[in-house]
């Protein structure tokens, strides 16, 4: 699998996908590069982790929810940083 000049293996993509696995249902802060320097920080659970895609639960107020779903290759990548709450261990 490439993205750009990177090159990420699938022994690489089970690493990650074990970590978040195990993590599951803890409260992460998410750090989603959006490009040309803007970023996303935000605060949620890990909800669900699926064989390509993990899916983290966000409260926007009392009453709202949003679902965001990432690829584990994000992780790798860069693109999306997740750093767990409970002992500050970035993913």
């Amino acid at each position: 699998m490439l993205k750009g000049d990177m090159m990420i293996d699938v022994q690489s993509l089970m690493k990650v996908r074990k970590v978040v696995e195990s993590n599951l249902g803890e409260k992460v802060r998410l750090k989603v590069n959006r490009g040309r320097r803007k970023s996303l920080i935000q605060e949620g659970i890990i909800n669900h982790v699926y064989p390509s895609i993990f899916t983290i639960r966000i409260n926007i107020d009392d009453r709202a929810m949003q679902t965001l779903a990432y690829t584990y290759s994000d992780i790798l990548t860069s693109d999306v940083e997740v750093v767990v709450c409970k002992n500050n261990e970035r993913i």
